[in-house]
């Protein structure tokens, strides 16, 4: 029975090591080319951006009121496209450090034939990153959707127009 352990480490260290290559820089999106920057009071904001994958050419959407929070909004990955990864970063009027649970999905209200994807909170800009897929067909009017659940069980909910082709 000792050789179960070492059956079982023989056999997923390949299948790691497979995995590996695929969270390299190359993940669908362009980054800036020059992430550093010549101000050295910015460095270790800069080292903290260039990690945590959050540099897209994001276009602001502007504001939109949920519940009484008034959130800024950005759109990345260019415009939505049917069946298209999207991506909407959301900066609450409040930091809290992630606590929050942020929803947001391509569609209309009643999240019909949308996929929602779960906002990731990245401190370097406190704000939250949501990754959604794009329905197909797009459906008539499309907007971005988004939840927001603070830590004591309250959910607002807010929309705003996406910058579509």
């Amino acid at each position: 029975m000792q050789r179960l352990p070492a059956l079982t480490s023989l056999l997923l260290t390949p299948l790691i090591l497979l995995a590996l290559p695929a969270c390299g820089d190359d993940h669908g999106h362009e980054h800036s080319a020059d992430a550093s920057s010549s101000d050295s009071t910015h460095s270790d904001e800069d080292a903290a951006h260039a990690t945590d994958g959050h540099e897209h050419n994001e276009v602001s959407l502007g504001t939109s009121t949920a519940g009484d929070m008034t959130v800024e909004l950005a759109q990345g990955h260019g415009h939505v496209v049917p069946g298209g990864e999207s991506q909407l970063v959301l900066k609450l009027p409040h930091n809290d450090q992630g606590a929050t649970a942020v929803r947001a999905w391509l569609g209309t209200e009643d999240r019909t034939l949308s996929l929602v994807g779960l906002g990731e909170y990245a401190p370097s800009h406190d704000d939250y990153d949501v990754h959604v897929t794009a329905p197909d067909p797009l459906p008539s009017p499309l907007m971005w959707w988004f939840e927001i659940e603070t830590p004591d069980g309250t959910k607002v909910l807010g929309s705003a127009a996406p910058l579509v082709e």
